[in-house]
């Protein structure tokens, strides 16, 4: 095989070093924009959205990260207080099944 016949591709290092990722990853659909984040705090007024009655401090998802498709909306998150959170997060299938209530809820 003869190279000295081909034209040579000479590349810069920036068009190197450029990714060339067309899809997000999974971390840039879970980012909660600002935009969202403040859609959040409108909807919830600052009160736990499972218990309303601590303040809300934390943004859970509703879909985890793995399962999104599409950047993370207002519909994608419920705002908690620390300890509804930790309850959604480890107490398995009760948990998981109040997020996807919740969800349901915001859709109808």
């Amino acid at each position: 095989m003869n190279f000295a016949d081909r034209p040579a591709l000479t590349y810069t290092k920036e068009d190197q070093c450029k990714s060339k990722r067309q899809k997000l990853t999974q971390r840039q659909m879970g980012n909660i924009t600002p935009k969202v984040d403040k859609q959040l705090k409108d909807r919830s007024n600052g009160v736990c959205e499972r218990c309303d009655a601590a303040r809300a401090t934390e943004r859970a998802h509703l879909i985890r990260r793995g399962k999104l498709t599409a950047r993370t909306t207002v519909n994608d998150l419920a705002h908690l207080c620390t300890d509804c959170h930790d309850w959604a997060d480890e107490s398995g299938f009760e948990g998981r099944q109040w997020l996807k209530e919740f969800r349901k809820g915001l859709r109808e």
